[in-house]
């Protein structure tokens, strides 16, 4: 790995909310991150707020073991969004016996994607982030002020390009770290939410998609900042605006390459349409990782854009998955169901997770719809925070794509989150989730 011209490095792994976790190094210490850098395996089991989870078995029962970091194959990634030349290295847990530690969400994904492989599968994925400009000055969330007039954003411009050059000094800034970062940053777009924009990533192998959302996220916070504003993924920032979401489209290779969804026609082949019903049939108990915290429910309401049907459709943006048109040899599933709130590899790992176990058990979906679903009557996400969990912890689909003690990691770490953010007035909730989700 090469480091480049710095004094300082970062080491960081992702916890079961998606938040870096890890350490600021000197430069000389580089050279030994093979090695691995010592850190407790309770690090990527706290809650929002950084706080350990009550009775959680890695610290009351395993004395707070320490496990140990070592480097994905990513590389060092510059952070263009500091003043200091700096580079972010992004690692994985272990257990010290070399054993892959099962609460590292990005180990989940790698579970998944091997059950691809048992069938000379790769998985491809793009991912479209969508997110909030906001000013965060005062005691509630407003919309930034337009860079141009110096006034507050008035109005929707949904796919203006006026909108867009009002923020390009932010966007070409995006775009330029993304270019450093080797991150995909494709089209732009004004969403349809004050200050809310989207940008597509484009299409890479399954674990680079979802590193590329993971550090995509950290530099839309990092830049916004710099550009004077607050860069955040929270579902629902603004009450009266849209929802923010995270679509993923996939497909699926075999090893000549040739994608396993193309029959040569719009329709798609047998093993799309399992994928499709196994996707639906886990879409309820995956609540959790679709929305995963409190405020994700807000989200959940008529008019913020959210399909809570599980449902599917041809070229139909209401439904929960699409299959979107173009050529068959593009096609592929879009899931539009998780807020932008999500952690990646959780979320990668759960749709990609249910499309194979739909293919395993070769599950066959209702018919596609047509029309409005959000009209219709459909299984249906679960409404609330408290039910989300519960399902999560006990459905047995879910235990087919999440290890044991991911799931009860993930279930303690919520319900301990839940009872502390009842203790917070719901007006200043955005303070703990403003740029942590």
């Amino acid at each position: 790995m090469a480091l480049g011209p710095i004094s300082t490095f970062r080491v960081a792994a992702a916890d079961l909310n998606g938040q870096m976790r890890g350490k600021r190094l000197p430069r000389p210490t580089f050279d030994k991150l093979g090695d691995g850098v010592r850190m407790p395996l309770s690090v990527l089991n706290v809650d929002v707020w950084g706080a350990d989870i009550e009775d959680s078995p890695l610290v009351f029962e395993s004395g707070d073991a320490d496990g140990i970091l070592l480097p994905t194959d990513r590389g060092p990634v510059p952070m263009p969004w500091l003043d200091s030349p700096s580079a972010l290295v992004p690692m994985e847990m272990f257990h010290e016996t070399g054993e892959a530690f099962a609460g590292d969400p990005r180990h989940a994904l790698a579970n998944v994607l091997k059950r691809y492989e048992a069938y000379g599968w790769t998985v491809q994925a793009g991912i479209e982030m969508e997110f909030y400009l906001v000013d965060d000055s005062g005691d509630t969330l407003a919309p930034p002020l337009n860079p141009l007039t110096g006034r507050p954003l008035q109005g929707n411009a949904i796919l203006s390009l006026r909108q867009l050059d009002a923020f390009d000094g932010f966007l070409s800034a995006v775009y330029d770290a993304s270019e450093q970062m080797e991150l995909p940053a494709q089209s732009t777009i004004s969403e349809a939410g004050l200050g809310q924009f989207e940008i597509d990533l484009d299409h890479a192998d399954a674990m680079r998609a979802a590193d590329n959302a993971w550090l995509f996220k950290a530099l839309i916070r990092g830049m916004a900042r710099k550009h004077g504003m607050a860069g955040t993924f929270m579902s629902k920032p603004l009450p009266d605006e849209s929802g923010t979401g995270m679509h993923v489209h996939f497909s699926v290779l075999d090893a000549a390459g040739n994608n396993i969804f193309d029959n040569g026609g719009p329709e798609g082949t047998a093993l799309m349409k399992h994928a499709v019903a196994g996707c639906l049939e886990a879409m309820p108990a995956s609540t959790l990782i679709f929305a995963p915290h409190g405020p994700s429910y807000d989200r959940f309401v008529p008019g913020a854009h959210a399909p809570v049907g599980a449902c599917w459709a041809y070229e139909n943006r209401t439904a929960a998955l699409r299959i979107p048109g173009g050529s068959s040899k593009a096609r592929r599933i879009e899931h539009r169901v998780a807020g932008g709130d999500i952690n990646p590899y959780l979320a990668l790992a759960a749709i990609l997770g249910a499309a194979i176990t739909g293919i395993e058990d070769a599950r066959r979906p209702p018919a596609p719809i047509s029309g409005n679903a959000y009209d219709m009557d459909l299984p249906r996400l679960r409404p609330d925070w408290a039910s989300a969990i519960d399902t999560f912890e006990t459905d047995p689909t879910i235990a087919r794509i999440f290890p044991e003690l991911l799931i009860r990691n993930l279930t303690l770490t919520k319900r301990q989150e839940m009872r502390r953010l009842a203790e917070i007035a719901p007006e200043d909730h955005w303070k703990t989730y403003l740029e942590a989700v």
